[in-house]
Order: structure tokens, then sequence, then C-alpha cells
């Protein structure tokens, strides 16, 4: 299937990048700057890109962005520490983001023959982001049929839905995944700061999968108290 991912430049879209190059056809790579703070995702995913020799799309949201108020990942607002599926970390949340990334990576991959739109969303963002769960992601595949009727047969491809960050590790690891060259951490500083949700659950993702994990965190500890905390 010629397929189109949607890459942050996370580990998980990454890993997504390269298992989807090697069981399908994979098209091209798109990515989103909708004014992040941690915006320096984008350069590991256009290394995606070129490391598996496919166009990378930059998609200009910044505007967008900018009137999607609220989330610390987009204004003055701090970054929570603590586990990913602590109350504290739906300050992260940026309204309708997914379903505004989708409806364009869907235009893109209609106007070249893509007959897949893979996105990486998987079961630990459940807890947090509505636009990241199973009923989203099917009604949003046959709101896209609808719109595209006659015109386009895209499907929306979701693996990992129903499946852990665990899990996502352990898969990228078989596909050749180089996790050192993916970015999590949504404070964005020069090195992953190990204490936001996002470090917390990569940390906690490795440790489950049995997997060496690469990463140069600030605080390489903090993960284990976060989830001991948790329960």
């Amino acid at each position: 299937m010629k397929t189109l991912v949607i890459c942050s430049g996370g580990l998980d879209s990454v890993s997504l990048a390269h298992i989807s190059a090697a069981t399908d056809d994979l098209t091209r790579l798109v990515s989103f700057d909708y004014g992040q703070r941690h915006r320096k995702e984008l350069d590991f995913a256009a290394a995606a890109a070129t490391r598996l020799g496919v166009p990378h799309h930059l998609i200009d949201m910044r505007g967008i962005g900018a009137a999607l108020t609220g989330s610390a990942l987009t204004d003055d607002l701090d970054v929570p520490d603590g586990h990913y599926a602590e109350e504290t970390m739906r300050i992260t949340v940026v309204p309708n983001r997914n379903a505004i990334m989708l409806s364009i990576a869907f235009g893109i991959a209609a106007a070249n023959g893509d007959e897949g739109v893979a996105t990486a969303i998987h079961g630990g963002d459940h807890f947090i982001y509505p636009d990241c769960r199973p009923g989203f992601a099917r009604a949003f595949d046959a709101m896209q049929r609808a719109a595209l009727e006659g015109y386009a047969e895209t499907r929306l491809l979701t693996p990992f839905v129903d499946r852990t960050k665990a899990d996502i590790v352990s898969e990228g690891a078989r596909h050749g995944t180089p996790f050192a060259e993916t970015w999590s951490c949504y404070k964005g500083g020069e090195k992953h700061c190990g204490r936001c949700g996002t470090c917390v659950e990569r940390r906690e993702a490795f440790h489950l999968a049995g997997i060496e994990d690469p990463t140069d965190y600030a605080d390489p500890e903090f993960w284990a108290q976060a989830v001991k905390a948790r329960g």
C-alpha cells in the first residue's frame, strides 16, 4: 500500500516510518510546524525522511497554532513534570490538533495517489488526548471516505491505536529504528529533560520493552519516581 506517514520526529512516528518503509510502499513523510515549543522535533523528522529516501513535506501551521490557545505546547505555560497519565498533563492538549493535521495529510495523500495515511497514535495517549482514541480514528476515517468519495480511496492507518508505547519500542527495534535520532521532550531543551510526561513515558517504555534506552536525559532517574507515584 502506498503510504504517507505523519511524522513529528518523535519516537512513535519515526518508528512508524521505519516500519512502513519495511512493510508497505512508504511514499512521503508529512510534518507540521504549529508553533510548538519543542519545534526541534521537526529536524528529526527531516532526518528520517532523508534516511528513508522519501520526500518530507513540512506544513507551516503557525498561524493556526497561535489561535489554538491554552496549551503548554504553544503558550507561555510551564510543561508539568510527572507521569503522562496524570491529570496535570491535560495542559499539553492542543485542541483538535490531530483532526486538523490529518485533514491536511489526507488532502496531500489524495493529490498524490497515496492509499493510506498512517499516524502513530497509541494506547498510552488515550488518557488525555481525545483525538488519539479509537472512536476518533474510526469516525475520522469514515468522514474522509465521505469527503473523498469518487475522487480517492485513502484509508486511515492506526496500527498502534490499541497498543502500548513499549510495543512501539519493540516493533521499532525490529525494524532498525535509530531511537537516538528521535525527539520526545515537550520542553525542547538541549537534551531530554527526563521529567515531563513524554520523557517519563519514553523511559518507561524502553524499560518495559527490555531494550536499552540510548536517550541522554538531564534527569535520568526521575521516571522511576513518577511511575511509582502513579501506582
